[in-house]
Parts: structure tokens; C-alpha cells; sequence
């Protein structure tokens, strides 16, 4: 679905907002808290500090405002109160934020105190190939060219690329056209046109790419119980390029390579 400038702005705004909730996350002392605290003190922030709207809360009817996923779980992890994160671990937090009718979405993966060179090098490879897929976005390109710069650099690194789980658009509402895979050829799939609104969301897996849904019905884990981390931004396709709406501070040299790049 188009935007249009005036939606695309209240994206931007929503997505900024959503942008400060990691910022927020940053300064938290992760270790030894749980992954409901971690739930609830987001929740409080979205809610009364930025006076928006959890809005993965009651979406397909699911009960908290983020998704905790840690080390061999893939996506879709669901907070707990005997869930307590641990030095050497690395955690995903999965976020959107809906302001004035539109919707942002996000996530981050973090490492928690000293983790090991293996995952280390899981994380900033993924976060990587997010802003491959991220440097593909342009009118005229396709979705297939997003999802082979993904591919190309996790295979480089030896990685699976998950392929049951993809980016999305968004907008008011937040699953829309189109469907953004992480794998693909270039030139296939969609093209892009200015005012497209989507999620790129990479995830790689330490080993297969196989995954499988434990008995909850929303919690993904690797299926060989190996590491899997995962970035997500949303962004807009725009007359030159792609603006990335929901940029966190310390992201524009990233942004800044893309355009150089280009």
C-alpha cells in the first residue's frame, strides 16, 4: 500500500518514538532481570511516557507488548517471570508502537555482558546483512534484489537464513503488502515504488535454517538448538532511495554508507 507524504510522516513520527524505547532498553542492566520486567518497564514507557500504544498487545491475540528472544529461539519468544537473562547471552527484543492510527516495528539483538566470539560474530553478521537489505531498497528495484543481498552476506559467513518468517508492510495496519523474503534472486518478486512502507527483519541461525514452534504455539526455536539472532527496521521506499523510519541514534554512519555507497 502507497503512503502518502502526510501518512509517511506520522510513520516517521511513530517510528521515532519506537526508536527511544530501544534507547530506553540500552540503559536497563539486563542481566539477572526478567523477561516480563523487561515487558512491563517497556509497556509503562510506551504507555505513559510516549503516550502511544503497544501494538503487539491483543494483536492475534497475543498478551504482551514485545517479544523476547533469546539465544536459540528464532522469533515470537514470550517474556516470563522465571525467564531471568544471563551474562553471555544474547536476546532479541521485538517491538512495535502504534501513534495516531500508524504502526512502527522494530528489534534488536542484544549481547549481554561477555558473550562468546561465535556469537558475537552471529549478531554483527546479522545486523549486517540487515543493512544490506536495507542498501537495496530504491524505486524501480525488487524484492528479490532485498532478499539476495541478505542471503549472499549471511552464506558468505556460513549462516542459515530463515525462510518460514519475513518482512511485511506496514501501516495502519500492521501485516500488509507486500511480503518481504530474506532470500531470493535479483531482479524478482515485487517492485518497488516510492511511498512503500515495510519491515526488512533478517534472521540467522548458528547452524540450519530449519526451525520449529514449541508447544505455546508462538515461541520459534532453531531446530538444532543452535544460536539465531535478528534485526528489523522500518522503512520507506523514497523518490531517491529509502528512509529508515525507525533509525536508532548511532545509526547514521550506517545510513550515511548506504547513501555514499549509492
Amino acid at each position: 500500500m502507497i503512503k502518502t507524504p502526510a501518512e509517511l510522516e506520522k510513520m516517521a513520527a511513530a517510528g521515532s518514538l519506537l526508536a527511544s524505547v530501544f534507547t530506553f532498553i540500552d540503559q536497563m542492566r539486563l542481566a539477572g532481570m526478567t523477561t516480563m520486567q523487561v515487558n512491563d518497564l517497556v509497556e509503562d514507557y510506551i504507555v505513559n511516557e510516549l503516550k502511544s500504544r503497544p501494538a503487539s498487545k491483543g494483536q492475534y491475540d497475543y498478551p504482551y507488548v514485545l517479544n523476547a528472544s533469546r539465544n536459540e529461539v528464532v522469533c515470537h519468544g514470550m517474556p516470563s517471570v522465571d525467564d531471568v537473562i544471563a551474562d553471555g547471552e544474547i536476546i532479541n527484543f521485538d517491538i512495535t508502537l502504534e501513534k495516531d492510527g500508524f504502526i512502527a516495528d522494530s528489534s534488536k539483538t542484544y549481547m549481554i555482558g561477555t558473550v562468546m566470539p561465535h556469537a558475537a560474530r552471529l549478531v554483527r553478521v546479522t545486523y549486517e546483512a540487515l543493512w544490506k537489505g536495507i542498501a537495496a531498497v530504491r524505486p524501480g528495484a525488487t524484492t528479490g534484489d532485498i532478499g539476495y543481498a541478505i542471503e549472499r552476506h549471511a552464506r558468505r559467513h556460513d549462516y542459515g537464513v530463515v525462510r518460514d518468517y519475513c518482512g511485511h508492510g506496514i501501516g495502519r495496519e500492521m501485516h500488509e503488502e507486500p511480503q518481504i523474503l530474506h532470500f531470493g534472486k535479483p531482479g524478482t518478486g515485487e517492485i518497488l515504488r516510492e511511498g512503500m512502507v515495510f519491515t526488512i527483519e533478517p534472521m540467522l541461525n548458528q547452524g540450519t535454517a530449519k526451525v520449529k514452534t514449541e508447544k505455546d504455539g508462538w515461541t520459534v526455536v532453531t531446530r538444532d538448538g543452535k544460536l539465531s539472532a535478528q534485526f528489523e527496521h522500518t522503512v520507506a521506499v523514497t523518490s531517491d532511495g529509502v528512509r529508515v523510519l525507525t533509525l536508532r541514534p548511532g545509526e547514521e554512519k550506517m545510513l550515511a554508507g548506504i547513501r555514499h555507497a549509492a
